[in-house]
This record gives C-alpha cells, structure tokens and sequence, in this order.
C-alpha cells in the first residue's frame, strides 16, 4: 500500500489552503474531497469579502481557483467519502468506500455543517435570500426586511449584527423565551430594529418558484395560527455541527464537538492537524478558515522534517522504510 506524507480530509477553504501549501512544500498531498466538495461556498453566491476581488466573485468560481492553483503545484485531489481513520498508530490510515490509504501525517478540515430547518424551500433558496452566516451576507440585505431563526447567542448576535444593514430584524423563535444570555437578551430587546415572533415555526420560506425570498410563513404551536410575514431574507441561527464525528475517541474534541488544537492546529495527535470551522467555533469564515488551513500545512512540514525517517517523496512503499 502506498505511504503518502500528508493526508488531506476535506475541500473546503481551509483543506485546500493546506494542500496549496504542503504542495509547494514538495510534500504532494493527498486530498479526499469529501461528501460536500468545496465546502460551504459552494452554497454560496457572490463573495464580497475575500480579498483581492474589489468585485467579488462566486462562490463555487472562487472554490474551483483554489483547487486549479493546488492542483498546479503537485497536489492530488481524488473524489471520496472518508468512512472510517486510525488515528492510534503510525502510520495513520485513512478508509473510503472504495479504497484505503495510509500517510504519516493527517490535516483535518472536514468543516461544520450549519444546522437547517429542514424545508424544501429553505435549501432551494440557500445563497438567493436564505444564508446561515450574517457576517458573510448581511451587506446584500440594506434597506431590506429580513429575520432571523433562533434564539440563543448566535441567533442575537446575528440579528443585533443585521440591523446594521436591514430595515427591520424580526428574530422568529419557537418559545416563549429565548435561550440566549441575559446581556444578549437585554441588547436585543434593547434594539427598536429588532421585533419577535414568539412560539413560532417557520412552516415555508416563499418564493422558490421566483428564486428568491419574499416571505415566511409562521405557525403558533401554541394555537396552530398561521400568518405570512413579508422579508427579503432569512438567516438561519440554530446552531452548527462540526464534522468531527470520524475522529471521536481517537482524538480530543470539546464539549460541543469542536477538535481542539494547540500551539497552531496540533491536535492531541501526534501528526494529527486540524483546520477551518472543524475546529473554529467562533469566526467561521472562509478567510480564517485558509489561514488556519495555511498553518496546519506549516505544522505539518515541520512534523515531518522532525521524523528520523522523512519521505522526501510520497508513494513510497511502507516495506522500503
């Protein structure tokens, strides 16, 4: 079986920042790209905030550059579903549904999944008027009605974040109370931009036939009325899963499932490097995402150099070490 130097699992910013770098690194990474190739701005449309394009540029242009610009300095980027890791000898291996790879060291950036409502309408809509991420998207929605689905911390950051750019902020939330801390609480009530809709499920965001959002409609679960509220967006706040479930009991993970790193992306593994929201519960942006990408490829190149016996060239046979 051919021993690779790094091994990358995911394709997001971050994974493919880190397999940009450990290829110019002349490591020729392995990069198994995972269910959601690209990542979160794959779903996304135009990117304002990225650097270097004053114009913005689209999402999945953006993701398809990055993987090009890897792929030119020596990186491999293969389709694949991780299904299972061996985190707890050297070398590490690495399983898909179809074939098992082995590697002296592992960069994670498997990403978070942003928890959806689960309606139809809200993933057709997702980047033409339904976002999960206000930082990202709240420029589009100036002078624009939009609300907010949530009602813990996230979910009032958010909306005390999205005054700054919509009309009205209407925070739409399945109790009577919210889960947020009280200083949050106290903000937002405090906002005269920010109104609630209490005992709430979104039952449709209107209109995917249109392709774009100009409505919700809400029913009380207390007594089963449905009224239509007119916005112009949607932001998903109810919270984020990190794709971490792979590395559990092999690897340190914090309370909500974060990989925790130290001193850069080291993981509690040595060799192990972890990158992007897969292990950032607080920025989850892709510009953070590819610098900490960056750092676990640096990480990386100095933990092989340390190794008595460093692969100079990846597909070497483990029987020849």
């Amino acid at each position: 079986m051919p021993l690779h130097n790094v091994i990358i699992i995911g394709s997001g910013p971050a994974g493919l920042t880190a397999a940009l770098y450990s290829a110019r690194a002349n490591l020729k990474p392995l990069v198994i790209e995972g269910l959601e190739a690209g990542g979160q701005l794959m779903l996304t449309t135009k990117v304002e905030n990225w650097p270097g394009f004053r114009d913005g540029i689209m999402g999945p242009e953006l993701m398809d550059e990055m993987r090009v610009q890897a792929e030119r300095f020596g990186a491999e980027i293969i389709r694949g579903h991780v299904t299972s890791v061996n985190l707890r000898s050297q070398p590490f291996s690495v399983r898909t549904s179809d074939a098992e790879y082995t590697s002296r060291a592992i960069i994670i950036a498997t990403g978070a999944s942003a928890r959806l409502l689960g309606l139809p309408s809200e993933r057709g809509l997702l980047g033409h008027g339904v976002s999960t991420c206000a930082t990202c998207d709240g420029y589009f929605f100036r002078g624009k009605p939009i609300a907010v689905v949530g009602g813990g911390d996230s979910a009032m950051e958010e909306a005390i974040f999205l005054t700054r750019f919509a009309s009205h902020v209407i925070v739409v939330h399945r109790r009577d109370t919210l889960r947020a801390s009280k200083i949050m609480q106290d903000k937002a009530f405090a906002n005269p931009k920010i109104s609630f809709e209490w005992n709430s499920d979104v039952e449709e965001i209107t209109d995917l036939g249109k392709g774009e959002v100009t409505g919700m409609v809400l029913r009380n679960n207390k007594t089963g009325a449905r009224k239509e509220v007119p916005v112009e967006g949607v932001f998903v706040a109810i919270g984020h899963t990190p794709n971490a479930a792979l590395f559990k009991d092999q690897i340190e993970l914090d309370a909500n499932g974060y990989i925790v790193t130290h001193m850069g992306a080291r993981t509690s593994v040595r060799g192990v490097f972890a990158c992007g929201d897969v292990q950032d519960h607080v920025y989850r942006q892709a510009i953070t995402a590819a610098g900490t990408g960056c750092m676990a490829a640096i990480d990386a190149e100095h933990y092989l150099d340390e190794l008595p016996q460093h692969l100079g060239e990846p597909q070497v046979q483990a029987a020849d070490l």
